[in-house]
């Protein structure tokens, strides 16, 4: 699949009001277009939307339950804080999650589970290298989906994409104190390549050493913007 493909691919879909509300805010929350502590209010989202009550509800009961926004007493619905401790915990737990995923996969990884894997690191660079953000955030949800199914654990597999915006606000976070995304992109994709490659040659703990070093220099990366 070339990335032209995967582009019409990824907007050739028909979603439910309630899908598209959530697409529309986590995509405003993660670019930080919607700013931490930026209280939700429902009037005003439905206005910006054009989308009803009950979708935009359920979209954001879906979000808090993914920790990117909460409810607090006489406030309501606000946009989660980018608080140090938050930040330490998320690449805490992302640390334990991606890394346990990756060991797994280069133990248990089918050779079409390789071949996946392989393609999306190659059309994460192609999409670097041709500035295409959109893409790049699209196929970096799919690489992690992937590596859930090549873990072979359920769990697995149902929390590396609940997991997956917390750390891409983070990322654009990062993006957005440096200037601009692209230096970060590759630093990213220097991590799936050699991630791609200790899986296809079942090295469980090279993955593991290469995803969980490759966090914790984003975390140390984050703490000195903070």
């Amino acid at each position: 699949m070339t990335l032209t493909d995967f582009s019409i691919e990824k907007h050739d879909i028909t979603i439910s009001f309630a899908e598209k509300a959530y697409q529309l805010l986590i995509r405003k929350i993660t670019r930080l277009e919607l700013a931490p502590g930026t209280v939700l209010v429902e009037k005003d989202l439905m206005a910006e939307l054009e989308i009803g009550r009950t979708p935009i509800r359920e979209a954001l009961q879906r979000i808090a339950k993914e920790g990117l926004i909460q409810h607090l007493p006489n406030r309501g619905m606000l946009v989660s804080d980018l608080g140090a401790s938050d930040v330490q915990s998320i690449y805490e737990f992302r640390s334990l999650i991606q890394g346990a995923a990756v060991r797994l996969a280069a133990v248990r990884a089918t050779n079409e589970d390789k071949t996946n894997l392989r393609t999306l690191d190659d059309m994460l660079k192609q999409a670097t290298s041709e500035f295409d953000l959109d893409s790049f955030v699209a196929l970096d949800l799919r690489f992690y989906e992937a590596i859930g199914r090549a873990s072979k654990n359920v769990y697995l597999q149902e929390t590396l994409p609940r997991i997956f915006n917390l750390h891409l606000r983070l990322w654009f976070y990062i993006s957005s104190k440096t200037g601009i995304w692209h230096p970060v992109a590759r630093s990213h994709n220097a991590m799936t390549s050699g991630v791609v490659a200790a899986i296809q040659a079942g090295f469980p703990d090279k993955a593991e050493e290469i995803m969980t070093s490759h966090i914790t220099n984003r975390h140390k990366e984050i703490k000195a913007l903070l």
